[in-house]
């Protein structure tokens, strides 16, 4: 087993409310993860499930009520632990007055950088988060997505062993969305560890070796994204052309989704084959066969639905 660049163990975390905060909330029960070294974890669950509470506890923004977690073998307690990570909160704010360039060299001077070293680290984030051309503009005239990139900057700038990026795609339009991912597969290519947390499903199947999905405080699963809804094929879709009088066809086209000459349609899979002849003999052309599975879409919103009274609102679109 490789080793484990995060470990959470039985973390917990309880908020105080009411007349006199007698009663409590718990918005992080009993939470026990591994991150493994060099994987990108995707930290999965409706707004409101836990997730920046826990990337909280990682980082010592708040403290544990319960267990511990420990990073790069570091307890959280441990302050020198923080040398060895990079972070990006769900919602940075940066000093309005000062230029990308500014910013990003006052954080590199926090990281002892040299100055020949500042200048060309400097250079690199913003080339890499596509910002070169805006490096001189005061950070108050950038819009929310530019802002979301050059925090993914600032994070990464020291060259840590771990990210951690809460809801780093937040606010970003669909080319932002691309060179944020391509930074994160740059990352793992690079040997970093990545921990980032999402509602946006199509982003943590598309990047993540495993994910962690967590509905109202609990972890309700971990593994990989195929893995994680199972491998079980739940028939087969068949998509093609016909264009001559139903007929014989009929009861399949019947059950098909016609969109112009083509059909869409799905059956079982020990029908599969006798389906191809009946299609191949009335001169239909089959287009593609694919086989149907459960997606993490479902299997997601299967846990939402669940647990509907702490999921909200939740995007699995990505739009």
């Amino acid at each position: 087993m490789a080793t484990a660049a995060i470990e959470i163990e039985n973390l917990t975390k309880d908020y105080p409310f009411g007349f006199l905060h007698l009663k409590k909330k718990t918005s992080l029960e009993g939470l026990t993860m591994r991150v493994e070294e060099g994987e990108v974890f995707g930290f999965l669950g409706p707004n409101g499930a836990g997730k920046t509470t826990t990337i909280k506890l990682l980082v010592g923004l708040i403290f544990p009520t319960a267990g511990t977690a420990r990073i790069l073998g570091k307890s959280i307690s441990d302050i020198s632990m923080h040398a060895d990570i990079g972070y990006l909160p769900e919602q940075p704010y940066f000093y309005d007055y000062l230029t990308a360039t500014e910013l990003l060299d006052y954080f590199a001077r926090i990281h002892d950088l040299p100055a020949q070293e500042r200048k060309a680290r400097v250079d690199g984030m913003l080339k890499k988060v596509g910002l070169e051309t805006a490096r001189k503009i005061q950070l108050r005239k950038y819009s929310k997505g530019m802002l979301q990139r050059i925090g993914v900057a600032q994070a990464i700038l020291h060259d840590p062993k771990v990210v951690i990026l809460d809801e780093p795609m937040s606010g970003l339009d669909p080319v932002g969305r691309r060179e944020v991912r391509d930074v994160i597969l740059e990352l793992k290519q690079a040997g970093k560890t990545v921990l980032f947390s999402t509602h946006i499903l199509s982003d943590a199947e598309m990047l993540c070796d495993r994910v962690g999905v967590i509905v109202g405080g609990k972890l309700r699963g971990v593994g990989a994204p195929d893995e994680i809804v199972g491998m079980k094929a739940q028939g087969m879709e068949v998509l093609f052309e016909y264009a001559g009088a139903a007929g014989g066809l009929q009861p399949l086209l019947s059950k098909a989704t016609q969109t112009g000459k083509r059909y869409r349609m799905q059956v079982p899979e020990a029908d599969l084959y006798a389906t191809l002849q009946q299609l191949g003999s009335a001169g239909a052309k089959v287009l593609s066969v694919t086989q149907v599975k459960s997606t993490l879409e479902e299997y997601f919103m299967h846990l939402v639905e669940a647990d509907r009274a702490q999921a909200p609102a939740v995007e699995v679109s990505g739009k």
